[in-house]
């Protein structure tokens, strides 16, 4: 747990019961306030290239940015990697390398978050849970339509099939929210290998209730509970 301007967070990333490799990466850079979760895909040292590939990529901004540029680093750092990645799947011949990404960056009392992909920002607020992020995924369609709940998403067979990845297709697009951040909002930055075992009423009650020292260790026991079936991985950040 750590602290650093207005914010405290916390990290954790776990392989999980099934797997032999993590394919996720987590990064944290509170000096210039961004937080990032990437899920690798591609089959063995392919995914934790990919999703290496973007956070290292992210790690490169330079400090002291003002907001905007700061921002564009961020999006610019991304597109960084998916070249990077496009690159290393031709090189290897080995079919389809990608990762998705999640960012969450703080600037003067507001956030902006970047992603492509299933892996999601929440916030906590006054109690309440809200999904910030929407997934690009084949199930999503679903959801936006009013046919079922991102609950009933989470064990639809085609859950895993994502429609946007960092390194897959010729140009990435990345989706962005931005909006207030209040003291005493909490954000949750996750992989889905989190989301496909916790609901939303289980995330916003140990949010709600659990403090920021054990609170990823409770989210990421959830998930090995549930069968970890996937690397899972969660970073917290409260605002103060």
């Amino acid at each position: 747990m750590s602290q650093f301007h207005n914010y405290r967070y916390t990290v954790q990333t776990h392989v999980g019961l099934k797997r032999k490799v993590n394919e996720d990466s987590i990064l944290a850079l509170p000096e210039h306030d961004i937080w990032l979760v990437s899920d690798g895909m591609g089959g063995h040292q392919a995914g934790d290239f990919a999703s290496r590939a973007v956070a290292d990529a992210t790690a490169m901004i330079p400090v002291g940015l003002d907001p905007t540029a700061r921002m564009h680093a961020l999006r610019d750092a991304i597109l960084g990697a998916h070249q990077m990645i496009r690159a290393e799947a031709e090189a290897r011949g080995s079919g389809v390398i990608g990762a998705t990404v999640v960012a969450l960056m703080m600037a003067n009392g507001h956030f902006v978050g970047l992603w492509a992909g299933d892996s999601r920002i929440y916030r906590l607020r006054d109690g309440l849970i809200e999904m910030l992020t929407t997934d690009h995924s084949s199930v999503a369609e679903y959801v936006l339509s009013g046919r079922m709940t991102w609950d009933e998403a989470e064990q639809h067979p085609q859950s895993n099939a994502i429609t946007r990845a960092v390194g897959v297709g010729d140009v990435l697009e990345l989706d962005k929210i931005r909006g207030e951040a209040l003291p005493g909002d909490r954000f949750l930055i996750c992989s889905d290998g989190l989301t496909k075992y916790a609901t939303f009423a289980m995330l916003q009650d140990i949010l709600s209730t659990t403090p920021i020292e054990t609170v990823v260790e409770r989210l990421v026991q959830i998930a090995l509970t549930g069968g970890g079936a996937d690397n899972i991985s969660a970073i917290v950040v409260d605002v103060m």
